[in-house]
């Protein structure tokens, strides 16, 4: 059937199974949202304040859902407006297709009225991207694009349209969409190496990435961990691939790790990297890094491999899909004496905090409790990030979403926002810093606008708490404009934007602001006032072995 260019996307994107997007619309895309207009019933779209905001909702309703999310803007300052949330999803590994559409065909290149090059912009953020100019080649490449996103190694790919093709016609034909079987990159023998490492290990550590939740590799992540008898550590992207309560679990690894974790793996033999990629922030100095271990390292990607850290083995493909093979492998294996060497660390180093202000691990225990570990945590960045990820117990994967490789502040509303429009049955709360609320505050008018019922929950100590905290330890208390002490009100910010609002003072206040929270199911603002100086710990200065992790108890006896 003949259809314009406008309406055969939104025929593909019906063909994908998408029923949400997010977006912005302006003059270069108005003939797509007219035919979105004609398919409200079918396909939910939600107005974002900004287009950074719909990009990150995309990216939280991906990461919560497993689908592909779609986030949509027009030319020009719509489509630069993608890039921080683009550059978010590609650092993470997140499937998101965004849709752009440009000046007409003719007007490309001559510095027309919002035209910018937006897949030259993008290139180096994005799985492909592609400009379309030519009506019968725009239903392939919506495919394509949504082929790529979702294929191996996850992450965002780009289609931009010349508003022309939008109002062009062409013959339209459905497509049942299929997913290709992945190619295997591994071979037998890879397995058989793999398994040779695990049985001869005497002190077997996992270090567990995001790639493990991308490939829904979970339940055989935990399975390898009870036969090899082997502690198990995660990054941020890992959290709830292992339940944050099970014995086995020494918490996250790197700059604010665990002390169990960074020292237990600083003296492992094995260390077992599933879908991780060794970052700085994890590895600290690499040079130094698990040395007295050999590597096992299994991944989707084959560019990780020996990019950071030098591995003993490699086994390139499907995590999900080499554990079932490689626990098959496996005999029962035990390692008591380890096993009880890293429980000492634990017992000897355990997350602790002064208990006597109002704090954020505090709060976020009280979360944790309210929800019984069952919420979608959404984080922005900093301080209250790491606080999320160190005292949340995440029983299960694609419930702490956060913005890991870029460290993107003002992520965690929009995030929030598509989570909750991903996962209707789960209380969505984002965990947010002061200065991160700052840059992205005008969500809440999305959440609104919606009545979407999620919680802002604002870590508010009046500083940008992390580089004060760096500024504390390296910069001689050198404080360049981090103090944010100004007469801004959250709570009646939030009121003005039509959501209701908390303030929190004390500590005795806190669950009971949380369940009246999660009580009115509408949008609601929690500002909890604490210390400015309070601190992140454990922590591993920049550059330095993870073997050298400090707690405020080391520094008070440095001092």
């Amino acid at each position: 059937m003949q259809l314009t260019g406008a309406e055969i996307v939104v025929e593909c994107l019906k063909e994908q199974g998408v029923d949400t997007v997010f977006g912005y619309p302006g003059g270069t895309i108005l003939n797509v949202y007219d035919a979105l207009y004609k398919h409200s019933q079918e396909i939910n779209h939600i107005l974002t304040s900004h287009e950074q905001g719909a990009a990150h909702a995309a990216d939280g309703y991906a990461r919560a859902t497993g689908k592909v999310g779609v986030c949509l803007a027009t030319s020009g300052p719509g489509a630069t407006n993608l890039v921080t949330g683009i550059a978010t999803a590609y650092m993470d590994s997140v499937p998101i297709v965004a849709i752009t559409c440009n000046v007409n065909l003719p007007l490309l290149g001559k510095d027309s009225f919002q035209e910018v090059d937006i897949a030259g912009i993008t290139m180096p953020i994005t799985k492909h991207n592609y400009i379309v100019k030519d009506i019968s080649k725009l239903a392939d490449t919506i495919r394509k694009a949504f082929a790529i996103a979702r294929e191996g190694r996850p992450g965002p790919v780009l289609v931009d349209i010349t508003k022309d093709v939008t109002a062009n016609s062409y013959e339209y034909e459905k497509q049942e969409i299929s997913v290709p079987a992945l190619v295997c990159k591994y071979t037998d023998q890879d397995i058989k190496d793999a398994a040779t490492l695990l049985k001869e290990a005497k002190k077997p550590f996992i270090y567990v990435g995001g790639g493990a939740v991308l490939s829904g590799a979970f339940k055989q992540v935990r399975e390898l961990a009870e036969r090899i008898d082997a502690p198990v550590c995660d990054t941020l992207m890992g959290k709830g691939v292992m339940d944050g309560h099970d014995e086995r679990y020494t918490g996250m690894i790197g700059m604010h790790g665990t002390k169990a974790s960074n020292l237990g793996v600083s003296e492992c033999d094995l260390l077992i990297a599933l879908g991780a990629r060794f970052s700085d922030r994890v590895v600290g100095n690499a040079s130094k890094f698990a040395s007295n271990a050999k590597v096992l390292h299994i991944d989707i990607d084959a560019a990780e491999i020996n990019k950071n850290i030098k591995t003993t083995v490699s086994v390139v493909g499907d995590l999900k899909e080499i554990l079932e093979k490689l626990n098959q492998e496996i005999p029962e294996l035990e390692h008591s004496k380890w096993n009880a060497h890293i429980n000492e660390l634990k017992e000897k180093y355990p997350l602790n905090y002064d208990n006597t202000v109002l704090s954020c691990p505090f709060i976020i225990e009280e979360i944790d409790r309210a929800t019984e570990g069952k919420a979608v945590i959404t984080t922005d960045v900093g301080q209250h990030q790491m606080w999320a990820a160190q005292y949340y117990k995440y029983s299960e994967p694609r419930t702490f979403l956060s913005s890991g490789g870029l460290g993107t502040m003002g992520y965690g509303l929009g995030a929030c926002i598509g989570a909750k429009m991903g996962r209707p049955d789960k209380v969505c709360i984002n965990i947010a810093g002061d200065g991160c609320f700052r840059m992205n505050m005008n969500e809440l008018a999305t959440a609104s606008r919606y009545q979407i019922p999620i919680i802002e929950v604002v870590i508010n100590n009046h500083v940008l708490g992390m580089v004060r905290q760096w500024q504390t330890l390296f910069y001689e208390k050198r404080y360049s404009q981090t103090v944010l002490n100004d007469s801004v009100d959250f709570c009646m910010v939030a009121k003005g934007l039509g959501c209701e609002a908390i303030r929190v003072t004390k500590k005795e206040e806190v669950a009971d602001a949380i369940k009246r929270a999660i009580e009115m199911k509408r949008p609601v603002l929690i500002d909890c006032m604490i210390p400015e100086d309070d601190k992140v710990f454990p922590m591993v200065p920049a550059g330095a072995p993870i073997s050298e992790v400090f707690d405020a108890t080391d520094l008070e006896e440095k001092e």
